[in-house]
């Protein structure tokens, strides 16, 4: 794990309890060298404070996913509003924890994204041979299409820019159209952890892939069913 934040009591708490909690840590002060060290240890997890001297954690996640590199981030960030937790996403932030965080939030999170992106450990083996079965190539619904082995989907004919989070909750909507999705279910289903009603992290999730879908003179997708979660229909 690369943890990049400038403030030296955050940074070094962070570290011991990391350390303990069990990942190797490579920990960092600013933004220039957390580049650096992720150009030549690539690490597998990012946790990146927002604010830093001279590069700060956006153009570091910027600059990260210009190269191609999809290794998850996890945001540190002091920014309430969510128009600053939408610039996180913009530059490719897998998800957030705002500043004052509980530790176990931040294992919480560090769980669901490295289970998403972790290949089965090796050595472990299925009980029993089943038949192998050709995997399915796209999942389609209110004109949306998703290809789960490429990674990528459009609607209709545009292809959409989604990134890894948003990838999986479009698919997880498409997969189960017309059915209402509770909020702990998406939260289990996608983070892994259900972070409660207090947490604005599926709306910001949501209020951006809206964007990505919208279209003029296009119905909306994606809507809300107050009280409850969301579903994915054509209206």
């Amino acid at each position: 794990m690369l943890l990049a934040e400038d403030d030296r009591a955050i940074r070094n708490a962070l570290e011991r309890a990391l350390t303990l909690e069990g990942y190797q840590v490579m920990a960092v002060a600013d933004g220039v060298e957390a580049l650096a060290q992720a150009h030549r240890n690539r690490p597998d997890v990012l946790v990146l404070d927002v604010m830093m001297p001279g590069i700060d954690g956006l153009q570091v996640c910027r600059v990260l996913r210009a190269e191609g590199d999809r290794t998850p981030v996890l945001m540190l960030t002091a920014l309430v509003e969510t128009a600053d937790r939408i610039a996180g996403l913009d530059a490719g932030a897998d998800d957030y924890v705002v500043k004052p965080f509980d530790v176990e939030e931040v294992f919480a999170r560090l769980r669901a994204l490295l289970r998403r992106t972790s290949p089965v450990a090796a050595g472990s083996a299925p009980a029993a041979e089943a038949p192998r079965q050709p995997p399915e190539r796209f999942v389609e619904a209110a004109g949306i299409r998703m290809d789960p082995q490429a990674r990528r989907g459009w609607r209709g004919a545009r292809e959409l820019e989604l990134t890894r989070t948003e990838f999986e909750l479009l698919e997880l909507l498409v997969r189960n159209a017309g059915i209402v999705l509770d909020h702990s279910t998406i939260y289990d289903r996608i983070w892994g952890y259900d972070f409660g009603p207090g947490s604005k992290n599926l709306a910001v999730y949501v209020g951006y892939l809206r964007r990505k879908l919208d279209e003029p003179d296009a119905p909306q997708l994606i809507h809300t069913v107050r009280g409850v979660g969301y579903v994915l229909r054509e209206d």
